[in-house]
């Protein structure tokens, strides 16, 4: 989380919730409850991840570009460097051949959250068995488009502070929030294989993991570490026996995508969101 970042845009917040998407005061710990910052490092800490969630992807910085490359090379097992545009995103999960477009909402900081869950050799086995769940037969969805929206969702939990009981603990803020990240993901992961979800169920299983990850965010992280000690002693596996068919299934052109903070009471089926 420490590349060099660019300028924040002008845009609007990452995530920010319209009226439909606010939660019932008794989703989350009222605001009397929650904890302050305990230091001001720790406030500093939380300002420059927000800040990188509003910086966009750079294909002129070498850094940015190596980012995108090594995500690539982890997720797919390819040895080489694949070019910074092309069709071989939307094998990734991106909407288009150039990821810089799939990342509103969540900026820089979407594609620090892949390349955080790729370079670690227990949350790779994690992403590994995500990314071939998302090419499943029946179940496909795009892998990086569902990450960058449970980014989003991590940048909400640390604006509204319901990561800073979390961070006051441990005494620092990109690891929980990269943690955090990674524990939604599994969470999502686990629903969608368990409960047979496809993507015309998306977007309403992004909304139900945004309001547990707010309030049960302790819950997410401690399943996490569990699983992860399992991983690393060969004891558990995301998918189990269920196969996942080889060559990765082509995602369908003519999906509706919305916003996260945007879906309808009632949206058609067949909206992914990013």
């Amino acid at each position: 989380m420490g590349a060099r970042c660019c300028e924040p845009r002008g845009a609007q917040g990452p995530g920010r919730m319209g009226s439909r998407g606010q939660h019932p005061a008794g989703d989350r710990e009222p605001d009397q409850l929650r904890p302050a910052w305990a230091a001001d490092g720790l406030r500093e800490e939380r300002d420059l991840v927000l800040t990188i969630a509003q910086c966009g992807l750079d294909n002129q910085d070498p850094v940015h570009g190596r980012v995108l490359q090594t995500i690539y090379r982890k997720l797919t097992g390819s040895k080489f460097d694949c070019a910074l545009h092309g069709d071989h995103w939307e094998d990734l999960g991106f909407q288009g051949a150039n990821p810089a477009t799939d990342l509103r909402g969540a900026g820089f900081l979407a594609l620090l959250h892949l390349l955080y869950l790729v370079m670690d050799s227990k949350t790779l086995l994690m992403a590994q068995e995500i990314f071939r769940l998302s090419h499943h037969h029946i179940q496909q969805f795009p892998f990086c488009l569902m990450s960058v929206n449970i980014t989003r969702i991590a940048i909400q939990a640390l604006r509204e502070e319901c990561l800073s009981r979390e961070c006051n603990r441990q005494q620092k803020v990109v690891p929980v929030v990269n943690s955090f990240y990674a524990a939604t993901f599994l969470h999502l992961a686990h629903v969608w294989k368990t409960q047979q979800k496809t993507i015309a169920d998306s977007g309403f299983v992004l909304k139900d993991l945004e309001v547990l990850a707010k309030k049960s965010p302790r819950r997410l992280l401690k399943t996490l570490e569990i699983y992860l000690a399992k991983v690393s002693k060969g004891q558990t596996s995301l998918l189990g026996a269920q196969k996942c068919g080889g060559a990765p299934a082509p995602h369908s052109k003519d999906l509706t995508f919305t916003g996260v903070c945007d879906l309808p009471p009632h949206s058609s089926e067949g909206t992914w969101v990013v």
